[in-house]
């Protein structure tokens, strides 16, 4: 079989504190033996993100519309790879990702993520990292990075770029919806705490409990949104 071309598609917004780092990490760890091309889809970046990109010679392309889904649907339009693996800017892949993606691809999982990790060694990211592995409907999130085979991605019409949040669960769920095999790979990413450290982390978590419920009570986004904001503003 035919070794596919992955495409790797990072969503930036201010984040050129850790874009140099994540592409230094995506170019000393992948295997060698996977062709693939960078595309950063900046979503109106106000710092030096757009400058990091340019000097690591990746692709960057602007977003003329807003929002997570809008960024990485662009980056899919222009990704010439059979695989796309929509990765954050703050997330490390593991060690030969690209041949690991591939061979699960292989195998006949059109779609998949890693389990996560996050740099931070505290219970509540420990607990929410453990609980990664496990292939449930509404359960895999962005941090854990996702690969979808390109065609099954476009028939699928892509992320819904309605969403204000929580399109990478609405992806995923759709996928698995299709019947398309999904895998949730062994291997761990590691993933920034930064957040969490900025909020405090049981406020950060609980934070993202009472988002996912709202969302799964099919709560107006514009109001998700709202309760998000000011959730992380107290």
């Amino acid at each position: 079989m035919r070794t596919p071309r992955l495409s790797i598609i990072v969503p930036t917004l201010n984040e050129a504190s850790v874009l140099a780092k994540t592409l230094a990490h995506i170019e000393a760890h992948s295997s060698g033996k996977i062709a693939y091309e960078v595309l950063i889809c900046d979503g109106g970046s106000e710092d030096a993100t757009t400058a990091v990109a340019l000097a690591q010679q990746v692709q960057l392309l602007q977003a003329s519309k807003r929002g997570r889904a809008a960024q990485l649907n662009l980056g899919a339009a222009h990704a010439t790879g059979e695989l796309l693996y929509f990765l954050h800017a703050d997330t490390l892949p593991p060690p030969a990702f690209d041949q690991l993606i591939c061979a699960q691809y292989e195998r006949g999982y059109l779609s998949g993520c890693f389990r996560l990790k996050f740099d931070v060694n505290h219970w509540i990211l420990q607990l929410s990292g453990w609980t990664s592995r496990f292939n449930a409907r509404d359960f895999q999130f962005g941090d854990q990075s996702l690969y979808v085979q390109k065609a099954l991605f476009h028939q699928l019409g892509g992320f819904n770029e309605s969403l204000l949040l929580m399109e990478d669960v609405e992806m995923v769920t759709r996928i698995k919806q299709s019947k398309a095999a999904f895998v949730v790979m062994p291997q761990r990413v590691l993933t920034s705490a930064r957040k969490y450290l900025a909020h405090g982390v049981v406020k950060t978590e609980l934070t993202h409990l009472i988002v996912f419920g709202l969302y799964v009570m099919k709560v107006r986004q514009t109001t998700v949104a709202r309760v998000y904001k000011k959730l992380l503003s107290r």
